[in-house]
This record gives structure tokens, C-alpha cells and sequence, in this order.
């Protein structure tokens, strides 16, 4: 299920991330390496206190996503690695909130691509998810939405 959408006014957030160009069929895996690389790499670069997981995404080319999967954290990293340091960006947004499990997450894009369309808005191809804390129920979980609006 998405929330409705809504245009938010969005800060920086710096973040440590791995980046990768990932086709669709392996995101699911590719989130799993990155989330373990961040893990275990995270705690020796002094990033400060940490926030939500998160993904950043620009749109696909030849079936994949240029993506950058990590952690909001409170200050810059320096690389180390396949860690890096990258930021949520700042600016107006259109945000919307997904609830349940992962799989429905190309539909909640859909639904957030066709408001911004309805609209007449122009999105400036920076996009972008925040995972909320992981409930023992999947249908519980929360994706934070983010499409940059140009």
C-alpha cells in the first residue's frame, strides 16, 4: 500500500554507500552485499551516530540501475574500500510512503511516477528510498519514497 504523495521540502543527508549498476533481477542480491559490506565496514570509519538504510537510484539505462545503497550517517566518511561517501540530496521532493513487504516497491514507484506526471511536474532523475526499522511482520514495513524535482 502507498500513501498519497505529497511535495516536501528535503535537506542533505550525507551517507556511506556502495555503488553498483545492477540489473533489475539481481537488486534483491545486490542489496543484500552492500547492506553486509556497510556493516562490517562501517563502525572503523567514524561516520557518527547512524540513521535509516537507504538507496539512491538515478532511472535505468539497458535494464539496470546506476545505485548507491547504504546508511544515512551524521557526518562524511572517507572512503575506504568499496565504502563510500555520497549524500541524500536537498531540495523540493515528491515523497510517499510504501507499506509491506519489498516486493510491492515497483509498483510504488509506478504510483509515485504517474502523480508526478498527473501533476505536470518535472523530476530531476535523482530518486531515492529510506528503509524504516524492520518489523518482525514484512506487510509492517516502511520504504520512504523520494523522487528530486528539478
Amino acid at each position: 500500500m502507498t500513501s498519497t504523495c505529497s511535495i516536501v521540502t528535503v535537506e542533505h543527508q550525507p551517507t556511506a554507500v556502495v555503488k553498483a549498476k545492477v540489473p533489475f533481477a539481481e537488486i534483491p542480491e545486490a542489496q543484500r552485499a552492500a547492506r553486509a559490506a556497510i556493516d562490517a565496514g562501517l563502525p572503523s570509519l567514524d561516520p557518527g551516530a547512524l540513521g535509516l538504510a537507504c538507496t539512491r537510484w538515478l532511472p535505468p539505462q539497458g535494464g539496470a540501475l546506476d545505485m548507491e545503497m547504504g546508511t544515512i550517517v551524521a557526518r562524511p566518511i572517507e572512503a575506504r574500500g568499496e565504502i563510500v561517501p555520497s549524500e541524500l540530496p536537498g531540495g523540493r521532493a515528491v515523497h510517499s510512503v510504501m507499506v509491506g513487504p519489498f516486493d510491492g516497491m515497483g509498483a510504488a514507484w509506478q504510483t509515485l511516477f504517474e502523480w508526478i506526471q498527473a501533476e505536470k511536474l518535472t523530476p530531476a532523475g535523482i530518486n531515492w528510498e529510506v528503509y524504516g526499522p524492520t518489523p518482525a511482520d514484512p506487510a509492517k514495513q516502511e520504504t520512504y519514497l523520494y523522487a528530486l524535482l528539478a
